[in-house]
């Protein structure tokens, strides 16, 4: 059987809540009581939304903010099943843990560290009695581990909320240690601790790397099976997660590592400031950069200098099995990148704050996996322009889907990056089209989302797999339920193909389409059709869709060409939020 799932998903709704009380937990904690009609069950515009529900110690809710005040101009779209972040200028998030939800009362708690900036902390700060806030969330709850002999909790000031919350609702009767650093001695709160437990509370700067490394090696490792968790600031969370990992050897599924905040560099006293930059021209960035750190993960410097501090350019070199002059080519470069310093000191390297960031997965995997290939193939963009054809397919002589079709490997990250869309997809398996469904055929690299998707909704049909591409080890990885899966493709009652689209070009969407018209009447399939609106990168969604497929997203239209040149046509379109679609088709 497979593993229990890390997080349970909840339906996203947009809420209202106001301030009933403040008060100051410390001297640097400030709380603030909302409640509100929204916290429990209630409906807008005709559509019924559940009770607010936040059950994981460490649940996250975005608060809603704007920068010129206008919070109304701010808010998402409500759709029946889930959210839509329209477009906004001036829109702010931030994402805090519920301290205590008291569904008695109708109250939640937020607490708000005192540091003097930042949105969130300048509106608790002006919080009145009636003031109003707006939020979404959670989307999940983590799932712990239904056996531990114990759990590691590590965190800075940030972290408090969700490390007190733990301990007053307990989620498992195992001994929990815990490790706090605080900017001041006052920054300590008396926290319900039980026999076995234990505390410490080391005094450091925020966002000190080198001081919480040390303080989480000091600590014992207990016996048995654990399980750590750890939420500060991201950089200094980065030696934490190594030494967990790859040190103590906890497996990841036992290690729940998230940053909360990113401290931002202070600019050099001679750095141009705003409006030295507004005299001259925008400057295009320079590719060169990434280049070099891409050549730095490849190498294996980056993991090198990190195993080894102290490590000399000979030693590096002579390590990682470069010849000839090219590591004294790269390391100047490094430097200058702030990737490795020590290169011009003879004092031997070190990882500097950019090589630090590197030790993260996800942030090397911009470097490194299938998001940096695609940006590679962007060299070819103005032949692709002028041939009407995929960058991808120029660089690589072959399509995106032959590609992956013959990669487990490369396959295995398409389905590592839909795996956000489990979040998304309360509005499909809400829909009546499941009342009489059977057999389920799935295929696309988010398949696995929609089998816990299925599984969350309490649908359990039948499943059929008929992706190709699908290594069987991959998908069933993913799911809780293999034992109801049929490796094997055939007839189905419906057939939800789950971002099998965004891999393929036109011609091989349309193949796809008329293969499944074989096996069902009816297929749905789930793409993302226009940018996410909360994204910092929305604009460069179309030109990603390009570069893989040679088409831009597919709206609706799109979707409905390609239909109808397969033989289906469009019976409904199910919004499900973050610019992603379900689209219903029947066969013609």
């Amino acid at each position: 059987m497979a593993a229990q799932r890390a997080y349970t998903t909840h339906p996203l709704v947009l809420r209202r809540v106001t301030v009933r009380r403040v008060h100051e937990v410390t001297p640097r904690m400030r709380r603030v009581v909302l409640g509100g009609e929204d916290l429990a069950a209630f409906t807008r515009d005709g559509t019924a939304h559940p009770a607010f529900a936040a059950p994981g110690f460490d649940d996250h809710i975005k608060l809603i903010l704007a920068a010129d005040g206008n919070v109304r101009d701010a808010l998402p779209a409500q759709l029946p099943h889930g959210i839509e972040w329209t477009p906004a200028e001036h829109r702010l998030t931030r994402d805090y843990t519920p301290r205590r939800v008291d569904h008695r009362a109708g109250e939640l708690h937020l607490d708000f560290v005192v540091h003097g900036e930042g949105p969130a902390e300048a509106w608790s700060a002006s919080a009145r009695e009636g003031d109003e806030l707006w939020f979404v969330g959670p989307k999940s709850s983590l799932r712990l581990p239904e056996r531990l002999d114990w759990i590691l909790l590590v965190g800075d000031e940030t972290a408090l909320p969700a490390i007190g919350r733990f301990l007053d609702e307990r989620p498992l009767d195992a001994p929990a240690h815990i490790l706090v650093t605080v900017s001041d001695a006052a920054a300590r709160q008396d926290l319900t601790l039980r026999d076995g437990d234990t505390i410490r509370w080391v005094v450091a700067e925020p966002g000190d790397a080198a001081a919480l490394d040390a303080a989480v090696r000091a600590l014992p490792s207990p016996a048995g099976e654990g399980f750590a968790w750890a939420a500060a600031e991201s950089r200094a969370l980065l030696p934490v997660r190594r030494y967990l990992q790859r040190e103590r050897k906890l497996p990841k599924d036992r290690v729940n590592i998230t940053g909360y905040w990113h401290r931002e560099e202070a600019a050099a006293p001679d750095a141009p400031g705003p409006a030295d930059a507004a005299q001259g021209p925008a400057e295009i960035p320079s590719p060169l950069p990434w280049l070099v750190a891409r050549a730095a993960l490849q190498l294996g410097v980056v993991d090198a200098v990190a195993d080894t501090p102290g490590l000399s350019a000979e030693a590096l070199a002579a390590r990682l099995g470069v010849s000839g002059p090219g590591i004294g080519v790269l390391l100047p470069l490094l430097a200058a990148y702030d990737v490795v310093v020590g290169a011009d000191r003879g004092a031997g390297l070190r990882l500097g704050p950019a090589g630090e960031e590197l030790l993260d997965d996800h942030e090397r995997e911009e470097y490194t996996g299938h998001e940096a290939e695609l940006l590679l193939a962007l060299a070819h963009l103005a032949p692709a322009l002028r041939d009407g054809t995929s960058p991808w397919r120029l660089a690589s002589g072959a399509t995106l889907h032959d590609t992956v079709t013959l990669d487990a490997d490369r396959y295995g990250e398409l389905v590592e990056e839909c795996e956000q869309l489990v979040f998304l997809l309360t509005g499909l398996t809400a829909d009546p089209l499941w009342e009489d469904v059977g057999t389920c055929l799935l295929t696309g690299p988010g398949s696995a989302s929609v089998v816990a998707a299925l599984d969350d909704a309490g649908r359990r049909p039948r499943l059929r797999i008929a992706e190709e591409a699908t290594p069987a080890g991959v998908l069933r990885g993913h799911v809780t339920a293999p034992d109801r899966i049929d490796w094997t493709a055939g007839p189905a009652d419906v057939a939800v193909a789950a971002k099998a689209l965004a891999h393929r070009t036109d011609e091989e969407g349309v193949q796809l389409l008329t293969r499944l018209a074989g096996w069902t009447g009816t297929a749905v399939l789930v793409e993302a059709s226009r940018p996410d609106g909360l994204s910092p990168h929305a604009a460069e969604a179309a030109l990603h869709a390009y570069t893989a497929t040679g088409s831009p997203l597919r709206d609706s239209a799109a979707i409905a060409a390609l239909a109808q040149r397969s033989g289906w046509s469009v019976d409904r379109t199910i919004a499900l939020g973050w610019g992603t679609e379900a689209t219903v088709l029947r066969r013609a």
